[in-house]
């Protein structure tokens, strides 16, 4: 295990955000900001962010909106659980999350058959497991029976998926990025969430260029080092064209958030050119895939799978990774995400 990966597995305990920073008196801008590069370790405010890139730079953004995808419901069996929408399937099925009742973990044992009775009359039928035995599988394949379309009846009977280190329940508001258009994901394309308006119309007026794909997130609780679930991602040909020309004239493609990377680098062909695309994504990246199209990095502080060690690693090196670790952990930054921001800059 890398020192990062060391880090990650002894997540600083008494460090979660337990809201968001509006909760904690400061603007979504006000979060700290640990900039990585080869000169070493900075220690900034996120509202700073513009004075580490440059004019002609990209930041390529996730515009994917967070559903309400947490609702509960009563098992065949008569006990209680909660149900994650995680990812809207093709032909109308879905993958679904159970979990205890106090969200303290996932329920392994679904088994094909099963109902889950949810409020307002609605209903899933457990199809299949997604991965693994069933029984033990924590993702399964169900067929929604709500009435309605599954974002329409999310809207009214949902909430935003969260776990136990939060202080109290927050709205749905607080769990989206200005960046958002397109509803889909199961959980906040967090990175984004720190960008303010007045900071991106500074950024702009820097000459720093900003750009969207889409990339709708599932749940974000995989154990030990389950490999991450296919995503559904869409890169527009003008972003391709923005990503291709900005390393052409030798500026940096910096993804905010490992979304962005996933989405373009299932994009990128062998040489790190982008084209427009669209569907799933299952890329896994790690040392013996490295990026090709990504030159930088912001994201969040997460007590994080091993896979999602390896992407950060495949974007800016084990060895740099590491030092970021070690001095987040030292310097008391916030995990999780409502907390702090990490800018990593290989070159």
């Amino acid at each position: 295990m890398s020192t990062a990966a060391a880090q990650v597995a002894r997540y600083p305990e008494g460090r979660a955000a337990v809201g968001p920073p509006e909760s904690r008196g400061l603007e979504r801008d006000g979060v700290r900001l640990l900039v990585a590069d080869r000169s070493g370790i900075t220690h900034a405010s996120f509202r700073d962010l513009g004075n580490f890139l440059q004019a002609g730079d990209l930041l390529v953004v996730n515009n994917s909106q967070t559903l309400p995808a947490a609702v509960d419901g009563t098992r065949e069996n008569g006990r209680a659980a909660i149900v994650h929408f995680s990812t809207a399937l093709d032909g109308g099925n879905w993958i679904v999350e159970l979990r205890t009742p106090d969200n303290t973990g996932p329920l392994l044992d679904g088994s094909t058959g099963e109902w889950v009775d949810l409020a307002g009359g609605g209903r899933i039928t457990i199809l299949s497991a997604y991965r693994g035995v069933e029984g033990r599988s924590r993702l399964l394949v169900a067929r929604p029976e709500l009435g309605q379309p599954v974002a329409g009846y999310l809207q009214r009977y949902g909430r935003p998926i969260a776990y136990g280190y939060l202080n109290e329940p927050r709205p749905l508001s607080d769990y989206q990025t200005v960046f958002t258009r397109e509803p889909g994901s199961a959980e906040m394309p967090s990175a984004g969430r720190p960008f303010s308006g007045r900071l991106v119309a500074g950024l702009i007026s820097l000459g720093v260029v900003l750009a969207p794909i889409t990339l709708h997130t599932g749940v974000s609780s995989p154990e030990g080092s389950e490999l991450p679930a296919a995503e559904r991602f869409r890169v527009p040909a003008a972003t391709a064209l923005l990503a291709n020309h900005t390393r052409r004239k030798g500026g940096r493609v910096i993804a905010v958030g490992t979304t962005v990377v996933r989405a373009l680098e299932s994009a990128a062909d062998g040489r790190g050119v982008v084209s427009a695309a669209a569907g799933w994504t299952d890329l896994v990246l790690d040392s013996s895939r490295p990026v090709r199209a990504v030159e930088g990095l912001i994201t969040g502080w997460h007590a994080a799978s091993a896979t999602h060690l390896m992407l950060l690693e495949s974007v800016a090196g084990t060895g740099l990774v590491s030092r970021a670790y070690d001095a987040a952990v030292a310097s008391g930054y916030l995990w999780h995400e409502f907390g702090d921001s990490c800018l990593l800059l290989p070159r």
